[in-house]
């Protein structure tokens, strides 16, 4: 008796009775012995639960993201829109009149780039030694 699957055709032992173990090659090729039970192709196009909650959660993750950068976006607007004013900015040799959202963005600007080279830094002092070449442990 000839089954209608697809791959090859699997013959019972008794005319009328479809065996429960399949023999030969699955559909993607890979062979199946005889005994072992062939594993449960899902349809193409289908995801499992696993994998659904996974896409769903990364799209979420996303989603947060893209929230939280339009809202980082209009804070930073509404501030530089506050800010406006002139202040007077006292150095150390002379002062000058500086419009605040510029110095604030200045001295974000500079801890950012002094905490950039702080961590260089750091990583560079306390790296792992390299072995030299030619040197045997």
């Amino acid at each position: 008796m000839l089954s209608k699957t697809r791959g090859m055709p699997v013959h019972s032992a008794a005319p009328g009775v479809i065996p429960d173990t399949i023999t030969g090659q699955l559909s993607n090729g890979a062979p199946v012995a005889r005994g072992q039970r062939a594993p449960v192709a899902q349809a193409a196009g289908e995801e499992s639960r696993r994998g659904r909650r996974h896409r769903n959660a990364h799209l979420t993750r996303l989603h947060g993201y893209a929230i939280a950068a339009v809202a980082l976006v209009a804070y930073l607007i509404a501030l530089a829109a506050s800010n406006t004013a002139h202040i007077k900015v006292n150095w150390v040799f002379g002062s000058s009149h500086v419009s605040l959202v510029w110095l604030v963005l200045f001295a974000a600007i500079l801890g950012w780039l002094l905490g950039l080279a702080t961590s260089a830094r750091f990583h560079w002092r306390t790296r792992a030694p390299r072995r030299q070449h030619g040197a045997r442990s």
